[in-house]
């Protein structure tokens, strides 16, 4: 058995993925502005799984040992899952705008501790429900969605909030009967199969400029997606979803310092509900201990 019960490193491990997920959002939203989706993913996998496969090489048994796993299909369908997912969202960033997809997108904690119950057996209190529902009053307020929000292109961002609920509880499941280091294989070497027999029909020149921030794509790409799986394999789901808010919080500090945005009294406000339902989960943790 993997999975721990240590809730602190999960928050902070959290807390973490959102940073390099704001990061990874801002970036992706430029390269598929100008290059086909399918491409940007792809070339991004493929990165992803050279340090995979590198990383299981040196691990103690090597690839034999990492690649070791009883649960081969959960795992394939967990890579190419979020590979899918990753796409939609980088497609619904173009369609929609990066504000109000991500206003829509930000629901999924929702759909992770809606389904955490009937998928992980994890028990959902109302306090967390409440938590959760205030983290979100917060994100609205942040955002301010518009009438972009009711655009039709909403479904898109819904349809990847879905798809990565999903694949957390598929990932918190997995981390039951495997390690870290094996569902990270996985992940990346399953999702770069995908995306290249998709994303090679779709290779396109790139300038020598958008390969820098490419490389950094690819980074924060194995980066983010192994501090979840670290996360859900420390938490329970449902615990430490209020503090997936932060990655809205992030975005916002980021269009501040680099953009040149204002900061808003409502963003004020919002990060400040975000915040105090993370607190609030954490302290109620701590009390049932």
């Amino acid at each position: 058995m993997t999975q721990q019960n240590n809730t602190r490193a999960g928050i902070a491990l959290m807390i973490g993925a959102t940073i390099v997920f704001a990061l990874q959002d801002g970036i992706s939203r430029h390269l598929a502005g100008t290059y086909n989706t399918y491409m940007v993913v792809m070339v991004r996998y493929w990165f992803f799984a050279a340090f995979v496969i590198a990383l299981a090489a040196r691990a103690p048994g090597g690839l034999k040992a990492t690649t070791r796993t009883s649960q081969l299909k959960l795992q394939i369908f967990r890579g190419v899952l979020l590979a899918a997912e990753i796409c939609v969202a980088v497609f619904s960033f173009t369609v929609l705008g990066l504000i109000d997809a991500m206003a829509v997108f930000i629901c999924y904690p929702l759909l992770v501790a809606a389904l955490s119950g009937p998928v992980l057996g994890e028990q959902v209190g109302w306090r967390r429900w409440a938590a959760i529902g205030v983290g979100c009053i917060g994100v609205l307020i942040i955002l301010q969605p518009g009438v972009g929000v009711f655009n039709p292109w909403a479904i898109v961002p819904l349809i990847s909030a879905l798809m990565f609920a999903v694949y957390g509880l598929l990932t918190r499941y997995a981390s039951r009967r495997d390690s870290t280091a094996t569902s990270f294989f996985w992940t990346g070497v399953s999702g770069a199969v995908a995306m290249t027999l998709v994303g090679m029909w779709f290779w396109e020149p790139m300038e020598q400029a958008d390969w820098a921030w490419m490389a950094l794509l690819c980074v924060s790409g194995v980066l983010g997606h192994w501090l979840l799986i670290k996360c859900y394999e420390m938490a329970e789901a449902s615990a430490v979803q209020p503090f997936a808010y932060f990655h809205l919080v992030w975005s916002a500090i980021l269009g501040i310092s680099v953009f040149g945005e204002t900061l808003r009294p409502e963003v004020v406000m919002g990060a400040a509900l975000v915040v105090a339902a993370g607190l609030f989960t954490l302290w109620r943790e701590r009390r049932q201990r």
